[in-house]
Formats: C-alpha cells, sequence, structure tokens
C-alpha cells in the first residue's frame, strides 16, 4: 500500500479529486498549504508527488477531521531502529477518544518519514497531548531531551490540517 500527497491551492486539488472520482483522493487545508492524499495499491496519480510506503496502520483515514503530520528526517542507518520503535508502540493513541488513524510513513525518496495521525476534532488531538498516554509515549523526545536519538538526521516539524469535505 502507498500514500502519494502533493501540494496545490484548493481549487487546483479539487479539480485532480474530481478528475479522478474513482479514487480514494482526500484534501486537507492548514494554514499555509493543501494537500491532496491519495492511499492505495495502484502507483501515484498525481504529476509531482511525495511518495510514501505504509510501515504500519491503524483505522481508516475519514473525510472529515483534523490531521498532524510529524515529519521527522530519519538517517539511513537509523531506518530500522525508527520503524521499530512505532511497530512495537504500545498503542496508547488508537485507545484515545477521537481517534481516527495513524499511518507511519516510509519515504520512497529522501529520508523524511510522517508520522500522520487523524482525530475527529482539534479539541481530540490537544486531549491526546495533554493525555498521560502521549507523555509515556513521548518520554524519550522533547525538548527537555537535549540529546536526540541517534536515528534522528535533521529538526523534524509538525503540520496541522483540517480535512476538506468533498461538497464544499
Amino acid at each position: 500500500m502507498i500514500v502519494s500527497m502533493t501540494n496545490g491551492t484548493i481549487d487546483f486539488l479539487k479539480k485532480i479529486q474530481h478528475q479522478h472520482s474513482d479514487k480514494q483522493v482526500q484534501l486537507m487545508q492548514g494554514d499555509n498549504s493543501t494537500i491532496a492524499y491519495y492511499e492505495g495499491e495502484e502507483p501515484s496519480i498525481f504529476e509531482e508527488s511525495r511518495d510514501y510506503e505504509i510501515v504500519d496502520s491503524t483505522g481508516d483515514v475519514q473525510n472529515s477531521g483534523f490531521v498532524v503530520t510529524n515529519n521527522i528526517p530519519v538517517s539511513e542507518e537509523g531506518r530500522a531502529t525508527f520503524e521499530d520503535r512505532f511497530k512495537s508502540r504500545k498503542g496508547n493513541v488508537e485507545g484515545m477518544d477521537g481517534f481516527q488513524a495513524i499511518r507511519i510513513l516510509r519515504p520512497k525518496q529522501g529520508k523524511t518519514y510522517v508520522v500522520f495521525t487523524q482525530w475527529r476534532d482539534k479539541e481530540s488531538f490537544d486531549n491526546w497531548r495533554n493525555s498521560q498516554s502521549f507523555e509515556q509515549a513521548h518520554k524519550k523526545s522533547g525538548p527537555e531531551h537535549k540529546q536526540k536519538p541517534s536515528f534522528i538526521d535533521g529538526d523534524a516539524y509538525i503540520m496541522h490540517y483540517r480535512m476538506v469535505n468533498p461538497e464544499d
């Protein structure tokens, strides 16, 4: 299973979505960007895309909700360690109220993995961020830890999006 994403204006991406109405193309809008998201067995349907393999997943990506992408550059030698960490996670996020889906995405090119989580709404995500489960899952990362894991190869960044309803 692959995931492909591409950026563009909302109008441009809606045209792509319409052209590929037989595929599950979902749109996400953030403060500074809009993304078309495709998940399936076929190669990317976008001319210019960021393509990923799904390392691990739970839940189905919905047409509505709040999406958080944690973009993490991982060294070549650290890929197996990074992936094993997520594959052996306790699964606490899946049990949170408002959780919809998670995807751990390995880049087909480059070194930046994406941890994609989808929530019913921003409040559900904020509740997760303020929970004991979040604290347990992230006890060895974050600003209070001076040294990042050796497999991290650069600065990670987080993006927030709202799903765009196809009828809008």
